[in-house]
């Protein structure tokens, strides 16, 4: 049985070890999240090397050595040689670090969901690495369930929110308007782009319940 966690990566330390097209996959999402990002590997596509140009991430075009491990938070073999692979999850192993080997399910010790997002709204599919093809077809199915009007709810949402927090101070009534909110039509009327139905759906949530 796996853990389910969202992790926090803005200005972790995270090691790629792999410079193909699946390590540039990883290392494209790491600095999607903000992770301070090292790759190490003799030869990189352009799109990780132009990255290292423009200072986005650490690349050291060598062998992996276990010194590479220092001071890092996450780490992902993705390189084509399994004697290497192997030698990278032995080493993390030892040191207690989380590491996620490409195409290897039984090596990891995390492994990377298939995840659609819509601005803060993240949902994220895993078969425990038993089929990543499966877990990619079922997002895709969540994509088309949940379209862009869930991102501009999303921002309502967290709008709303805050100044709820600061206006009503009894708890309750804070649970009645955001579940108010959650329970209504905005969605439908997002997705139907009809935005003065949807400022009269939260001024009636808001005000119907503020003290």
């Amino acid at each position: 049985m796996l853990y389910p966690i969202f992790v926090k990566l803005a200005g972790r330390l995270c090691l790629v070890v792999g410079g193909g097209q699946v390590a540039e996959r990883k290392v494209g999402s790491l600095l999607e999240c903000g992770a301070r990002v090292i790759v190490v590997s003799p030869e990189v596509t352009p799109a990780i090397k132009e990255w290292a140009d423009q200072g986005k991430l650490e690349l050291r075009r060598r062998a992996y050595h276990t010194s590479d491990l220092a001071g890092v938070f996450l780490v992902f073999a993705a390189t084509n040689r399994s004697e290497i692979n192997r030698q990278v999850t032995e080493d993390c192993l030892a040191r207690n670090l989380a590491v996620n080997v490409a195409d290897d399910p039984d090596a990891c010790n995390f492994y990377v969901p298939s995840v659609i997002r819509r601005g803060k709204l993240a949902i994220a599919v895993s078969t425990g690495g038993a089929s990543p093809a499966l877990a990619a077809r079922i997002r895709r199915l969540l994509e088309r369930q949940f379209g862009p009007e869930y991102q501009e709810f999303m921002e309502i949402l967290a709008d709303v929110r805050s100044q709820v927090l600061q206006d009503v101070t009894d708890i309750e009534q804070r649970r009645k308007i955001f579940s108010h909110l959650v329970e209504s039509d905005i969605i439908e009327l997002l997705r139907n782009k009809e935005y003065d139905q949807v400022k009269e759906r939260i001024k009636n949530a808001y005000c119907g319940y503020r003290r």
